[in-house]
């Protein structure tokens, strides 16, 4: 015990009360970092945390060959096997619906310019992305192919005379020499003649209708840049699923912090002549900068929700452990910090402990602003002291005050805690005497704050990470920014909160995000470990201006227990703010241990009638799902895909 920040008589009530024994934790720097990926083959995957992170497609592609003993087991993993399979055919046209998708007509005449630049290509590699393109649904298209390979692969432009003599929507250069990634890409730009720019890796395969889906995309929205989920396959099994890689609709933290954008991308031409070609000094990360310029030129960034594009992994696509091609790792960094440029955002970005490219942003804070934090409190002094103490040993940053929301304790040591703890120039105890209301009692706290940011906090919280308040406040800062969370543990070391998918759950309004994961998990495709958009986070541990929760009009006191804070960020939604998770801030959250679960009549029945006035308040929004959710994978278990889900 830090004997230095409580007085004599505070002392004497903890030990008298036994709060010296209540076990405080200590752990609280960022957990261990998992050890980082490799991108090769899967089978050199295992030992990382990726092995965790692509199931269900490892246990698929091992199916039957590690669990003969296992019939029950066996049979498990073959339907898993059968449901990916299916999921791929199903992506495929029939033949009825390729001849009414191949008969369509359209209020526009747009062509795609798809460019691909060759470079000692396999010929079987080759030959599959060439007919990948001929077999588009959708016709009206060019396919550019600029060749940069040495004179021992030759092949490759006797190969490719062989197609573009057949067919006139084939283009072919072969270059002087290898520019390089960016400056072959370029070679290609000045030959297309599209209206709309598509970009294709030269060992992959794009689904015979994601053109034709851009374009309808494209002609109902006026979309100016479009992507595609995708899937990444072993080899030459475009069954053999490596991992299926379903998006978010746009999102700029997302994008800044991991280039989860990439393929497949189309974008209007006339961006290219508003922010340049590729730039070959960020070669190794040039579709990150690139796609980080478009997208902020672009009036309005689509995303197809549909694996339309199969990415190739084999031996020959990364040549080397990522980790020592600093080179790129670098540029990608480059790339981002100029992005945060752009917009005015002074940052260091660093790689995070999942892997290098992606990427942990430290704002610069433009202010030591005050920060109100706002604990409502019945009762439960042991529970309030390890709240509070946390705050206190914990924080490195300074400036804030803690305000505890008294409602209708009973118990005279809590009074007594009180009274000790109010004599810290940073406490102060403010009493609420109704019946308990969330939303009112943090409502009328707001009314007394003194500090430019509230930050809302469950008594049943504990505080690990000491620059917990900076990692909010850094974002809660911007101006596009509404609410900021952080990432919460239960007791036993699993994941509670990592952001709210909202439209999910067994009422269809909410759920938490990578709820029990194991704590130093990766994720969903790294999501654990950098800063992103999401569409709501919990008040359990919240941060916003004050001035930004006042012009929503608080809480919802419609809203007294369940989904108040949800509510409160769809209207920070509506008026155009981003919400965003960042769990670099952690704390344990020791959930309903003061209120209890929904088990009583009472409480059940009062649930209910908040569950259908969410419902009857956003019923658009919920119907719509959630746009930083993708809609392929489950709605009752987070980022859950497979049969059954």
């Amino acid at each position: 015990m830090m004997k230095s920040i409580y007085d004599a008589d505070m002392q004497a009530f903890i030990k008298d009360n036994g709060l010296e024994q209540i076990e405080v934790r200590r752990d609280g720097e960022q957990q261990t970092p998992p050890p980082q990926i490799k991108i090769t083959g899967i089978r050199k995957y295992k030992g990382t945390w990726v092995w965790k992170l692509l199931k269900p497609a490892r246990v698929v592609y091992k199916a039957g060959k590690t669990y003969k003993s296992n019939r029950s087991v066996k049979e498990a993993l073959m339907g898993k096997k059968k449901f990916v399979k299916d999921y791929i055919k199903a992506q495929f046209p029939d033949d009825a619906e390729r001849k009414r998708q191949e008969n369509a007509t359209f209020d526009r005449n747009i062509k795609f310019s798809v460019l691909v630049p060759l470079f000692n290509t396999p010929k079987k590699f080759l030959k599959d992305m060439i007919e990948s393109v001929q077999a588009q649904t959708y016709k009206n298209w060019e396919l550019i192919l600029v060749d940069a390979s040495d004179d021992e692969h030759s092949f490759v432009g006797d190969l490719c005379k062989k197609y573009y003599e057949n067919d006139s929507r084939i283009v072919y250069k072969k270059l002087d020499k290898n520019y390089g990634i960016s400056g072959n890409t370029n070679e290609a730009i000045k030959l297309a003649t599209g209206d709309y720019i598509a970009l294709f890796d030269h060992d992959d395969i794009l689904v015979p209708t994601v053109l034709y889906e851009d374009m309808v995309r494209i002609c109902e929205t006026g979309a100016d840049f479009v992507y595609t989920d995708e899937a990444t396959f072993l080899e030459d099994d475009i069954y053999d699923i490596v991992t299926f890689h379903f998006k978010p609709d746009y999102a700029i933290d997302n994008l800044r912090a991991n280039n989860y954008i990439c393929h497949f991308s189309v974008f209007n031409r006339e961006l290219i002549d508003k922010v340049g070609m590729f730039r070959q000094e960020y070669d190794g990360s040039q579709d990150h900068d690139m796609i980080l310029r478009l997208t902020e030129a672009a009036n309005r960034v689509e995303h197809i929700a549909k694996i339309l594009y199969l990415w190739r992994s084999h031996g020959n696509s990364v040549s080397q452990d990522i980790n020592a091609k600093t080179y790129a790792i670098d540029a990608a960094k480059r790339a981002v910090t100029d992005s945060l440029k752009r917009d005015g955002f002074k940052a260091e970005v660093e790689s995070s402990p999942a892997f290098p490219t992606i990427f942990k942003i430290n704002y610069e804070l433009t202010e030591h602003a005050k920060i109100s934090i706002i604990i409502p409190n019945k009762d439960n002094v042991a529970l309030l002291f390890k709240c509070i103490d946390s705050i206190l040993k914990k924080s490195t940053y300074d400036n804030y005050e803690i305000i505890i929301m008294e409602n209708n304790s009973t118990e005279d040591k809590t009074f007594e805690f009180y009274d000790l703890i109010s004599r810290m120039d940073k406490v102060r105890v403010i009493k609420y005497e109704k019946p308990f209301n969330y939303s009112d009692i943090n409502n009328q706290a707001v009314a007394q704050a003194d500090g430019k940011y509230v930050l809302f906090l469950n008594n049943d919280i504990e505080i690990t990470t000491p620059a917990w308040m900076e990692e909010l406040l850094m974002y809660a800062q911007r101006k596009d920014v509404g609410a900021v969370g952080a990432k919460l543990f239960y007791e036993n070391n699993t994941v509670q909160h990592n952001g709210v998918i909202i439209g999910a759950g067994p009422d269809g309004i909410a759920i938490h995000s990578h709820a029990g994961e194991p704590r130093g998990s990766v994720g969903y495709m790294g999501r654990m470990y950098y800063a992103q958009d999401v569409s709501a986070v919990t008040a359990a541990c919240m941060l916003i201006s004050k001035e930004k929760f006042l012009e929503v009009g608080g809480f919802d006191t419609g809203l007294a227990v369940a989904y108040n804070d949800v509510d409160l960020c769809m209207k920070l939604r509506q008026k155009g703010y981003l919400n965003v998770i960042n769990p670099f801030a952690e704390a344990f959250h020791y959930e309903s241990i003061t209120r209890g679960y929904e088990t009583k009549r009472g409480n059940q029945d009062r649930f209910q009638r908040e569950v259908k006035y969410m419902k009857d308040k956003w019923a658009d929004v919920l119907s719509k799902g959630d746009p930083f959710y993708n809609p392929n994978v489950s709605k009752s278990v987070p980022w859950g895909f497979g049969p059954g889900m």
